[in-house]
């Protein structure tokens, strides 16, 4: 979210009696989806903005674990309309009677940095610290089958490996805390239809349709477009995704097996043993899993042609990678920041 002169969200439009009549024995869409969740999950959190979604959560939620489920919500600092989404949810989660959390967080950006990844850095942390602090077995998180295709349209558009390609993840941890999604297979329409037939209120942020942001402009052009073209795209979509994390998988097993073989840093010449592809696999896992850092294709196909001369004693390799350099030491590679 950013800095927008919208003052108030926007609540939604209470539908005439007769269409919300029309659904009232409709169940909400996210109940099934915590079916497959792991069995004796609570206490559980959910990270609940007052959006659609994070709505249609905690009510699935509230009504699945009664008395075992808190709100958590992160006050940003963003916007204007903060304070109006922290009433919201007060006013929401009073009538559940579930307890709510209002973290505050900083999530300023630092010159040259991205304000979303900013913001998710920062209620990422608050959100597992808040979870810790309450005891809790996890969170569950709102993003739902067309943010899951926004983030693989913006992983396609950078040019992005497997591991973008996997997209959003249904299951992991950050902080020490579990994070969930289940609602990576349920269209965003659904969620927002079933809460209008309702009449449960939410709101609607009003940075979402800033087309200044790349991925607002996913949502709003490319999603209809992709709509009248292939109907199914959500489903078929998040399948490709879901095969691509399994690749991603099964490459991560080979590189782990490999890095048992070069060692960390890895010995020069029995990475020279391995094809290129593996070689760029567990030089690609070495760099993330001991460095944290991430080589461009570029920087990647550089420190592989130089691994593979490197067949003389004299042979001297000092490139940049990430924000740091990779250096020949004796018979291996060292990287440092």
């Amino acid at each position: 979210m950013a800095v927008t002169p919208t003052p108030k969200p926007t609540p939604n439009k209470p539908q005439d009696v007769s269409t919300a009549s029309a659904g009232l024995n409709r169940p909400n869409p996210a109940l099934a989806a915590l079916d497959q969740l792991p069995s004796l999950l609570s206490p559980i959190g959910v990270a609940y903005s007052g959006g659609a979604d994070s709505t249609a959560l905690l009510l699935a939620a509230a009504e699945r674990w009664p008395g075992l489920v808190h709100a958590i919500h992160i006050h940003h600092g963003l916007q204007a309309a903060a304070d109006d989404f922290v009433r919201v949810c007060e006013t929401t989660c009073a009538g559940l009677k579930v307890p709510l959390q209002v973290v505050y967080v900083d999530a300023a950006h630092a010159s040259g940095e991205s304000p979303e990844d900013a913001a998710r850095r920062a209620r990422y942390k608050a959100l597992a610290g808040a979870a810790t602090q309450l005891g809790l077995a996890g969170v569950l998180l709102g993003q739902h089958a067309d943010d899951q295709v926004e983030t693989l349209l913006l992983a396609l558009s950078r040019g992005a490996g497997l591991p973008g390609l996997s997209a959003m993840a249904a299951q992991f941890e950050r902080g020490g805390m579990v994070f969930y999604r289940p609602l990576l297979q349920v269209p965003a329409a659904s969620l927002r239809h079933w809460l209008l037939q309702q009449q449960h209120p939410f709101v609607d942020d009003p940075t979402n349709t800033d087309e200044r942001y790349t991925r607002n402009r996913i949502r709003a052009r490319l999603l209809p477009a992709l709509e009248e073209v292939f109907p199914q795209f959500r489903a078929t979509f998040a399948r490709s995704a879901q095969h691509a994390a399994q690749a991603q998988a099964v490459l991560l097993e080979v590189a782990r097996e490999d890095v048992a073989r070069t060692g960390a840093p890895p010995v020069i010449k029995v990475l020279q043993g391995l094809s290129r592809a593996r070689q760029a696999n567990v030089l690609r896992h070495w760099l993330l899993d001991v460095h944290q850092a991430t080589p461009s294709t570029a920087q990647l196909e550089q420190l592989l042609a130089q691994v593979a001369a490197c067949t003389t004693r004299g042979h001297r390799i000092h490139l940049k990678v990430a924000t740091g350099h990779v250096t020949r030491a004796g018979d291996c590679l060292h990287y440092a920041a």
